[in-house]
Order: C-alpha cells, then sequence, then structure tokens
C-alpha cells in the first residue's frame, strides 16, 4: 500500500476552550486516502507556523523567487490578541486555504510536513477540558459560508442523543456505541450517518441508533411528497428486505418520503419502497466527489432491522405502511381517476349505441282511409247501411 496521503479537508468551524485558559481552537475533517475520516483540533498561531515552513520548503510555489510563480495560497499572520471576532472572520480564509493546499500538485499537497500536520494527535482523540470551569462552546460553520464568511452559528450547545441499542463500527472512522449511551451530535447527514462525539471519541453513527431525549424523532422528519421528487440512482442495490426496492444505475425515480435513517421511500412507477438515501442524486445533477467516495462505504442500518431496542420513550415512532404511500401518491391518485374516467367514457358509449334500439319509438298501424258513400251501399251489410242514411 502506497503512502497516506490527504484527499480532502473540510472547515467545520471551531471550539471556545476554558482550561487551561480561554482559547481557540478550528476544527477540520480530514479525509484521507484510505477513506478514513479524521477531527482535529488546530490553534490559528499552529497553522500560521505551518504555513511558514511550507513556504521555506517549496520558495519557487511560494512566490519568493518570482511573485508570478506562486500558487501557495496566502494566509494573514495572527493578531497580537485573537479575540472571538478575528476568529470567526479568519473561517471562510481558511477554508479556501484548505481546499487549495489538498489541490496543489502531489509535491506539496502530499509531501510529509502537511500529512504530519494533520495527523490525529493525542489531544485530538483526548482534549483537555476542565468540567468544573466550563463545556466548551461549539461555533459550526454553515455550509455556504464560502459566500459569507460570517454566516456562522453559535454560540450553540450540541444537540444530545441517546443510543437505543449496541452498534459495533465496522470501520476506523465509525464509532461503537453501548445502549444509553448520550452523544453529541456535530453533524446531521442525510445520507444518515451523523457525526458524533462521546467523550474523547469522535466518529461516524448510524441515525437509526440514535433517538432525541424529549421524544420520538419523526417530528425531526419532513412530510411526505406525495406529489414526488425526480432523482436518479448512482449505483445499484438488491433489496434485502420486503419494503425495499431493487433498482440498478441509472434507474429514474421519485423521492416521496425522506427519513432521518437515510432510508427513503421512493416510487419506481407503480411500485414503492425504501432505497439507500446515500445512492441517490437529484436528477440532472452530476456526481460529486463526496457521492464517489460513498461507493465504497455501505449504506447504514435501518431501524426496523435493530434488535434490543431500549427506548427511553413509551410512544413509539409513527409508521407509515408501503400501502398507505401507494394509495397517497398523486400519481396513484391520478390513475385511478382515469381509470373511473375511461370506465365512464365507456360506458356512455355502451348506452349511446345500445340507445338506437332500446328507445327507438314503436311502429304505429297505418290507418286505411274512410271508404266513401257508394262504396258502403254497395258492399256493406243493412245495418251498416242504415248508418249513413
Amino acid at each position: 500500500m502506497g503512502d497516506a496521503f490527504i484527499r480532502h479537508i473540510e472547515l467545520l468551524g471551531y471550539e471556545k476552550r476554558f482550561f487551561p485558559s480561554q482559547h481557540y481552537v478550528y476544527m477540520f475533517l480530514v479525509k484521507w486516502n484510505d477513506l478514513s475520516e479524521k477531527v482535529v483540533y488546530r490553534r490559528f498561531t499552529e497553522i500560521y507556523e505551518f504555513h511558514k515552513a511550507l513556504k521555506e520548503m517549496f520558495p519557487i510555489e511560494s512566490g519568493d523567487i518570482n511573485i508570478e510563480s506562486r500558487i501557495i495560497p496566502h494566509l494573514p499572520a495572527p493578531k497580537w490578541f485573537d479575540g472571538q471576532r478575528s476568529t470567526e472572520n479568519r473561517q471562510g480564509t481558511l477554508a479556501e486555504y484548505c481546499y487549495t493546499l489538498v489541490n496543489l500538485p502531489h509535491k506539496i499537497s502530499r509531501c510529509l510536513h502537511v500529512v504530519n500536520f494533520f495527523k490525529v494527535r493525542h489531544d485530538d482523540m483526548n482534549p483537555v477540558t476542565d468540567s468544573q470551569i466550563k463545556k466548551p462552546e461549539v461555533f459550526l460553520l454553515l455550509k455556504d459560508s464560502k459566500k459569507n464568511p460570517t454566516d456562522i452559528t453559535g454560540p450553540i450547545v450540541l444537540q444530545t442523543y441517546r443510543a437505543i441499542a449496541d452498534y459495533e463500527k465496522s470501520s476506523t472512522s465509525e464509532m461503537s456505541l453501548k445502549a444509553g449511551d448520550m452523544v453529541d451530535v456535530v453533524e446531521k447527514s442525510e445520507n444518515g450517518w451523523w457525526f458524533c462525539q462521546l467523550k474523547n471519541k469522535r466518529g461516524w453513527v448510524p441515525a437509526a441508533y440514535l433517538e432525541p431525549m424529549d421524544g420520538p424523532d419523526e417530528s425531526e422528519e419532513q412530510e411526505p411528497n406525495y406529489a414526488g421528487e425526480a432523482y436518479t440512482v448512482w449505483k445499484s442495490y438488491t433489496a434485502v428486505e420486503e419494503d425495499e426496492l431493487t433498482l440498478k444505475e441509472g434507474d429514474t425515480i421519485e423521492v416521496i418520503h425522506k427519513l432521518l435513517d437515510g432510508w427513503w421511500v421512493i416510487r419506481k412507477d407503480e411500485t414503492t419502497g425504501y432505497y439507500p438515501a446515500m445512492y441517490l442524486q437529484k436528477a440532472g445533477e452530476v456526481n460529486t466527489s463526496v457521492k464517489n467516495e460513498q461507493r465504497n462505504r455501505s449504506a447504514p442500518p435501518r431501524r426496523s432491522t435493530i434488535r434490543n431496542v431500549k427506548s427511553i420513550h413509551k410512544r413509539g415512532r409513527k409508521q407509515i405502511s408501503q400501502e398507505t404511500y401507494r394509495r397517497n401518491s398523486k400519481k396513484y391518485i391520478q390513475n385511478q381517476r382515469n381509470m373511473r374516467g375511461n370506465a365512464q367514457n365507456k360506458a356512455n358509449v355502451i348506452i349511446e349505441k345500445n340507445e338506437p334500439e332500446d328507445n327507438k319509438p314503436k311502429a304505429q298501424p297505418a290507418v286505411p282511409p274512410r271508404p266513401s258513400k257508394d262504396l258502403i251501399l254497395n258492399r256493406c251489410t243493412e245495418s251498416t247501411r242504415r248508418k249513413i242514411l
């Protein structure tokens, strides 16, 4: 196997810490060539020292010899006092810096200096905190923050969820759970994998194994969209459960209900069923690097397949049957109306065809002309002749 290198670095936000004294650290999600994903924490002063050393290693690419040859991105020096405002304002610059850094020529982006700086350290896995003072405050960077660097959340307290059953991780980027564990959710992905932290552990966890503290989580899910939203299958899947669908890459379907566990209800022709959301993309969109990475990942487990569930809520989650999905489908309703309309039209045609025979008026007998007086006198009986005399 080749040397390790970084495929992508994403700035998640920053933390405001209070031990041993108040300071700020940036949170980076680092994705490696072995498909592992790690969260690391770095102060800005560390990042700037890393940047200066990188420029010294590559004087041509840093523009020291010829400014027109510079490809290493710029990074402003730290201020004498870095407060929260400067920490916030730097996020857009840092996000762009990391994106450019990873896309530099391999001799720079894959050099040991870059690889070692973003490797997981002991304090990344075991951050120094003191709950007696104050819990760190987390500020997450929004998805569209590149357009507006000051558009951030916070301060926030991460949502706490409870594990409803034991979960054993299947890759190094995931995190194992025991029933009853309380985790803080850092990122919720619609593919059913959530990035969580538990004390000094961090990793991806199936959303199906988590429940909020105040009740079942169907209130967080969108309502069904029975009109349907056009999507394309970009990875084939063979159904395992009876209510799942088997589809091939390139199939066009309609999504009618997006569920938190990453298993969406879709419609293919007149059939509905569950399908992994991570294998779908909106119609007309192209494959992104993130989706290409997901080809090698398995779909998260479904809630219905979890055994030994230990929920703290008496009321179970609201479930909708596939028959309900099908009957409420706009396409199903329209087809039913079309069928009823066709049946009515057919009946009308039959009635129209039968109407000339059934409703045709019966023929009346012809009335013969009245005989003349001479004819009656010559041919009729005596009694009849008397009536005209």
